[in-house]
């Protein structure tokens, strides 16, 4: 991997992988916790609409997907707290929508010449450096805004009824949580794109959260977690030629059946130990 780091390319794709690791680790962790996995999955999907107005209206890729991906993440958060019986139809319709809307428009682009393959799973390895510094602006701010509102963000994900009672603003606070989500997503769609988003944002926290007793802790532990699937999986896509964002989601789908198995092995041994400690 040493040696990969010679060439800009890869040196600009671990920089963007380790700061989507540090921003999904923070962020991925309240999805986990605020169990929001499906309505981020509809955010990922209809920020395909920004990328096609971004390509249709000559904007630069990033601001044209944060823009629409957040205007689409407000609405869902507006219908998931109005329509709670039918948010999940709704969303998903979105979903779709924002799909469809972006392949017309990246139809209707003239000249039309990206690279579909590359928004739907990733192109770490074409990251250029004024997008690295765009992401790297979205982060900081995601992550100052986590900080100042750590109290009443883990207040709110743990007990919304009794956050709510003790003054905390919780439906401002949910709305500000899926923005930063929105925008999360438009970071990490560069590392392994919209199809396999939800992958990175989800599974180190998952497994992050059976091992801490905290959520600082855990957001930390799902940091580490993130940069070790990423830099796992560009250093495998390089040495075997294989496409990157691909390769970082099966490393982490495996580090995933690694944690189920040694819930299992552990809880075997809790077993023995137990049926043990009852024969003596």
């Amino acid at each position: 991997m040493l040696d990969a780091l010679q060439f800009e390319f890869m040196r600009n794709a671990l920089f963007a992988g380790l700061l989507a690791s540090i921003i999904c680790g923070v962020i991925g962790t309240l999805i986990v916790v605020n169990r929001l996995v499906f309505l981020s999955g509809g955010i990922a999907h209809s920020a395909y609409g920004g990328i096609g107005l971004a390509s249709f209206l000559g904007w630069p890729y990033m601001l044209g997907a944060t823009l629409f991906a957040f205007a689409s993440a407000m609405l869902m958060a507006a219908i998931s707290i109005k329509a709670k019986e039918r948010s999940d139809t709704l969303i998903g319709v979105m979903w779709s929508v924002g799909m469809a809307m972006g392949i017309i428009l990246l139809d209707l682009t003239p000249g039309y010449n990206v690279d579909l393959m590359s928004y739907l799973f990733g192109s770490i390895l074409s990251v250029p450096r004024s997008e690295l510094l765009f992401m790297t602006f979205l982060g900081v701010g995601i992550l100052l805004l986590t900080s100042y509102y750590y109290r009443d963000l883990l207040a709110m994900s743990y007990d919304a009824e009794f956050a709510q009672v003790r003054g905390v603003p919780v439906r401002g606070l949910y709305f500000l949580l899926i923005g930063m989500v929105a925008v999360t997503v438009v970071i990490v769609v560069q590392i392994v794109g919209l199809i396999l988003v939800i992958a990175l944002l989800t599974v180190p926290p998952y497994i992050s959260e059976k091992y801490t007793r905290s959520l600082l802790q855990m957001m930390l532990v799902s940091s580490l977690l993130g940069m070790l699937f990423i830099t796992g999986g560009l250093w495998c896509s390089y040495t075997y030629d294989l496409t990157s964002g691909a390769t970082i989601i099966l490393i982490s789908g495996c580090g995933f059946m690694l944690s189920l198995l040694l819930d299992k092995l552990l809880s075997l041994k809790r077993k023995i130990q137990w049926r043990r400690a009852h024969a003596l």
